[in-house]
């Protein structure tokens, strides 16, 4: 079936304050969004098809939870983390027998505040937005952005598909975007990114991140000779 047709702008402030007072839930085991980073989605299970077909009708927004540690995938509904990513269903493409390939860019970070009665067979929540707490010294915040480009560089020179990190890296203006961005194209790990989401103060994500690419850096060893 053909993909969905281009969504429509969502961007505004105001239309993210109207869609997080009655906002789907999709809770996923190791699975975080974080804000500009984009993910993949395939959706199989009828109630998130119907969930998919009710939000391409309207701001295509979604929250992201990541299942609580004490959460079990058997468990109905399993418990989420209270800090969920919410993100906007850019590409939507439905298959032949009612299954979803999405791509979701991330939006905001959020708090779940409660869970609403629904009349769906999802479950519905109601979040409030969570910004970056103010920047204290944007000098500091702007040396913190260079820093990380640079580790970015020595990394890429030591892996085979370097130049598309680096690509990355580039599509990435502002120092938020480029620290969630280079979070979401490296790290792994569900948890670390959870707390990466859950930490409002830019030049810690900053930190936390450059000390994450110096790591891996550091395991592969010395970079690809230029020749």
């Amino acid at each position: 079936m053909a993909d969905s047709p281009p969504p429509p702008i969502a961007d505004d402030a105001a239309t993210l304050d109207r869609a997080l007072r009655r906002l789907p839930l999709f809770p996923l085991p190791d699975v975080v969004l974080l804000p500009h980073a984009l993910l993949g989605l395939h959706v199989f299970e009828e109630r998130y098809r119907a969930l998919v077909r009710d939000i391409l009708t309207g701001a295509r927004l979604l929250a992201v939870g990541l299942f609580a540690a004490e959460a079990r995938e058997t468990d109905d509904p399993p418990q989420v983390r209270p800090i969920a990513g919410v993100g906007e269903v850019v590409m939507a493409h439905e298959l032949p027998d009612g299954r979803f390939n999405l791509v979701v860019r991330g939006r905001a970070r959020v708090h779940i505040d409660g869970e609403l009665t629904s009349d769906r067979p999802y479950r519905l929540v109601t979040a409030t937005a969570l910004p970056d707490f103010e920047i204290a010294d944007a000098a500091e915040i702007a040396d913190a952005d260079q820093v990380l480009r640079a580790l970015i560089g020595r990394l890429a020179d030591s892996i085979p598909d370097g130049g598309e990190l680096l690509q990355v890296v580039a599509a990435q203006e502002t120092p938020a975007e480029l620290v969630d961005g280079v979070a979401a194209a490296l790290i792994a790990d569900p948890a670390l990114r959870q707390r990466l989401l859950e930490t409002r103060d830019l030049g810690q994500r900053l930190e936390r991140v450059s000390a994450e690419v110096v790591a891996m850096t550091s395991r592969l060893g010395t970079p690809r000779s230029a020749n």
